[in-house]
C-alpha cells in the first residue's frame, strides 16, 4: 500500500495517510476518472468501509480528496448515522484530521493560506471554493483546454462533460445563471465550472 500511495500523495504525506487508512481498516479503491465528483464513501453490505478516489486528480488534491472521504466515515463511527453527510460533525472531523497535513513540507506556500481559509468552515467539495479550486488546478498534470465560467464574457456559449450546451447569464450572489439551448431553462454554475467554449 506505501508503494501505491506514494504513486498518489505528496511524499510527507504518505506515512500519516497510511496510518489513517490502517486505523479505519478502509479498503482504498483508486479508480480511473469520473467527471461528477472526485471520491465517494460507502459501507459495504457486508459492513466493510470503502473509499474510491480518481486516479487522475493531482497529488494535493488526492490529498485532500482522501480525507475528505475518510472523514465521512470517522463522523459515521464517533456519532452515528443519523448525521448529515456534510454536517457540523464531519466539518468538525474533517478539519481535525487535515490539520496534521497543512504544513510547508507538504503543501506549497502559496496554497497554505488558501487551505487555512478553507479549512475554517471546509465545504462538501473543495471544488465549491472557486479560488483554492482554481490554485489546486495549477498543479495538475494534464492541462485541459477547457475555461472557467466566471473568465467568459457574458452571452458566451459553452459546452459541459455531457455535452449540453448553455450561454452564459448575469452573476447571483456567487454562482452564475446559464440558460440550457435545448430546453431553455436557467441553472445555475459555480464560478470555477470548467467548460469548453462554443466557437462561432
Amino acid at each position: 500500500m506505501d508503494d501505491v500511495l506514494k504513486k498518489y500523495l505528496p511524499e510527507r504525506a504518505v506515512a500519516t495517510c497510511l496510518e489513517l487508512i490502517q486505523n479505519t481498516g478502509v479498503h482504498l479503491k483508486i479508480v480511473n476518472e469520473r467527471v461528477t465528483r472526485h471520491g465517494d464513501y460507502r459501507r459495504m453490505p457486508d459492513g466493510r468501509h470503502q473509499i474510491t478516489v480518481n486516479a487522475t486528480l493531482n497529488q494535493y488534491r488526492f490529498l485532500i480528496t482522501l480525507v475528505h472521504e475518510i472523514a465521512h466515515l470517522v463522523a459515521f463511527e464517533k456519532y452515528g448515522r443519523r448525521i448529515k453527510p456534510h454536517g457540523l460533525e464531519w466539518k468538525h472531523t474533517f478539519q481535525h484530521l487535515m490539520l496534521p497535513f497543512i504544513r510547508p513540507e507538504i503543501f506549497p506556500s502559496k496554497l497554505l493560506p488558501l487551505l487555512a481559509k478553507h479549512f475554517r468552515n471546509p465545504k462538501a467539495s473543495s471544488s465549491t471554493d472557486a479560488k483554492l479550486s482554481i490554485a489546486l488546478k495549477q498543479f495538475d498534470t494534464q492541462q485541459s483546454d477547457n475555461s472557467y465560467v466566471f473568465e467568459l464574457p457574458i452571452g458566451t456559449v459553452f459546452r459541459i462533460h455531457n455535452g449540453k450546451m448553455y450561454q452564459k447569464g448575469k452573476k447571483r450572489v456567487k454562482r452564475y445563471e446559464c440558460i440550457e439551448l435545448d430546453s431553455g431553462r436557467m441553472f445555475l454554475f459555480q464560478p470555477n465550472a470548467e467548460v469548453e467554449i462554443i466557437k462561432e
